[in-house]
């Protein structure tokens, strides 16, 4: 009996070291559709607890800098187009709304990350009602790119590495792409709606 019993707890040890390995092999591979390595997409999370505990802050200061770089931008906004100067945007409690309300979009788009399928439909969405606002156009989306990555180096400081540079540029044009193709599949959506 005593021989059975080591062999059996022999044989056990045996299947928890092969599962042990599995779990020290290479990351699950990501759905194709994402442009990040299963490696760059945990170091897009993990950083990312960094700018959401700094959502408010980070989403102030990159419309600062969407509205020094495209100053003809802030007059899309009406609830804070008066607002011209940078202490005057600082101190709006309109822009920090919408800021907050742009960061939760990012937010729920980067947590997103894991069901593919759930994050397309949530930023086509989104992409879309952007067509109910006067005079938007399409290409307004790519201008928030480069503030967007300025205010996460300005949040995150020396962990703003060049390998996380490259993470969120790839993300960040992900994301802008997505909202893109939101915008443009709205439009065909109601120009075949109305031809019918």
């Amino acid at each position: 009996m005593g021989c059975q019993l080591g062999k059996l707890a022999a044989s056990e040890r045996r299947v928890n070291n092969t599962q042990a390995d599995l779990g020290d092999g290479p990351p699950p591979a990501t759905d194709p559709r994402l442009p990040l390595t299963a490696k760059q997409k945990y170091s897009m999370l993990a950083s990312w607890k960094g700018i959401s505990r700094a959502m408010e802050k980070t989403g102030i200061c990159m419309f600062i800098k969407l509205f020094e770089e495209n100053q003809d931008l802030l007059n899309m906004f009406e609830k804070f187009r008066q607002y011209r100067t940078k202490e005057e945007q600082i101190n709006s409690m309109e822009l920090a709304e919408h800021a907050n309300n742009v960061m939760n979009t990012l937010d729920e788009g980067i947590k997103g990350l894991d069901d593919l399928d759930n994050f397309f439909e949530y930023i086509h969405q989104v992409g879309a009602s952007h067509r109910r606002i006067p005079g938007f156009k399409v290409e307004y989306f790519w201008k928030i790119e480069t503030p967007f990555l300025a205010a996460v180096e300005a949040t995150l400081g020396d962990r703003y590495t060049p390998n996380v540079e490259n993470i969120y540029k790839i993300t960040i044009k992900f994301i802008l792409q997505t909202l893109v193709d939101g915008y443009e599949k709205s439009a065909k959506a109601g120009a075949n709606a109305n031809s019918t």
